[in-house]
């Protein structure tokens, strides 16, 4: 059913447990993980004075392969194809979705409400409104739960 499972990440902490969701995902099905990393380039489309694009650019590429890293190690035998982007979140992962033929994006959603929510957006929210194909979506601060073990508990979430 799944043979490439789209896992954009943002490299922190709270991802582990949207990681193992996908990866589990993944060693069912016996697909790849198309782990993606989006520089969210419109955040920073005016720089404190003093302060490059380049700088920037440099330590995004940075957190970057971190993100990716993470993403491998806790994949374990599952493969997994790296990309970095910049752009609009919820806009490159749509786009990658489509252009990589992918099945299925597993993403965390961080659960923010209220003025946070309406002052940062939800990227969750808008790939779920835009995608064409079935989005997962992990809460972050819940994480931390064992991933599913076996096709029926897969099957049932």
């Amino acid at each position: 059913m799944y043979d490439r499972i789209l896992l954009p990440t943002d490299g922190t902490a709270g991802m582990d447990g949207v990681v193992r969701h996908a990866a589990a995902l993944a060693a069912t099905h016996g697909a790849e993980i198309h782990a993606l990393y989006v520089v969210d380039t419109a955040r920073f489309s005016t720089l404190p004075a003093g302060m490059t694009w380049e700088g920037l650019t440099d330590m995004f590429q940075t957190e970057g392969e971190r993100a990716m890293d993470a993403v491998e190690r806790q994949a374990g035998d599952v493969p997994v194809q790296r990309a970095i982007v910049e752009g609009r979140p919820s806009t490159e992962i749509g786009e990658y979705a489509r252009t990589n033929d992918c099945d299925v994006i597993v993403m965390g959603t961080h659960g923010r409400g209220g003025i946070d929510r309406l002052l940062l957006g939800s990227v969750a929210e808008n790939v779920i409104r835009a995608a064409r194909i079935p989005v997962v979506t992990v809460p972050v601060e819940a994480a931390d739960r064992d991933p599913p073990t076996d096709r029926r508990e897969v099957a049932a979430e």
